[in-house]
């Protein structure tokens, strides 16, 4: 866990998307794991159907739940403010766009219903969730004594998946895996995540997508290698050991570059 020691330098993580999954195991992990920054900020759409989150919070003193439905602009501002709230002059150190939705269909079952809510969900909410966070990860990238970008100054991080390569998606590799709303909302959210990564360098603000790998989650089935706590032991190391090399970059959860 030698990169995620790092997360104990970061003064604030956000992670959408927390109340299950990818998301719960983050905050677990960064809450127990020894290297816990100071204030993790976990969002959930619904507080009551969140019951495993909330004893996280209970547990960890510096676990905060805010309310956040990533498709709803409203409440994507009214988070921010919440969170503002909490970080006050610090700002947000580490934003992680977790936040998504597996919506499955094949070219004769496809519909633009399906397409858009998949977009919605995987590629748009990341970009409005990281624009109405703007202030905050400027805040903190100025105010972090070090100058070299990573999370212990300011990063946004977006889950994607390798599903989104659109290199891979061929012959043999495709895996016969016509996941069309699903392939295609993450292949977005790499373009979005690039167009971002350019327009935050500015401020210092680190941006890259991250692949958990195929996960036993309630997204990943029962068939997948990995258990949450493999794959977020590998991408909390990753992500704590991000800098100005690893801007705009798309990796696995071992830290390889991945295809386009």
């Amino acid at each position: 866990m030698s990169g995620a020691v790092n997360f104990k330098n970061c003064g604030s993580v956000l992670i959408t998307g927390a109340n299950r999954g990818l998301g719960l195991q983050m905050v677990e992990s960064l809450a127990s794991g020894g290297f816990s920054p100071r204030k993790i900020i976990a969002t959930t759409r619904n507080l009551t159907g969140a019951q495993k989150l909330q004893e996280l919070a209970q547990k960890y003193a510096n676990v905060h739940i805010v309310t956040l439905d990533a498709v709803n602009q409203e409440s994507i501002e009214k988070c921010a403010e919440e969170v503002g709230q909490l970080v006050k002059e610090e700002g947000l150190n580490c934003l992680i766009n977790n936040a998504g939705i597996k919506v499955v269909a094949d070219f004769h079952s496809v519909t633009a219903e399906k397409m858009m809510e998949s977009f919605h969900t995987n590629a748009v909410a990341p970009l409005m969730i990281t624009k109405a966070f703007l202030p905050l990860l400027k805040r903190a990238a100025t105010r972090g004594a070090s100058r070299t970008m990573g999370i212990q100054r300011a990063a946004v991080i977006n889950i994607s998946s390798l599903l989104g390569s659109v290199e891979l998606n061929w012959g043999e590799s495709s895996n016969n895996i016509k996941w069309y709303p699903y392939r295609t909302s993450k292949s977005a959210l790499n373009m979005v995540s690039r167009c971002m990564a350019l327009d935050l360098e500015p401020d210092g603000i680190l941006c890259m997508m991250i692949h958990p790998g195929w996960v036993r989650t309630d997204m990943g089935g029962s068939e997948a290698p990995l258990s949450p706590e493999e794959s977020i032991a590998s991408v909390l190391t990753v992500i704590g050991g991000l800098t100005e090399k690893d801007h705009g970059s798309f990796l696995g959860f071992t830290g390889e570059q991945l295809p386009w």
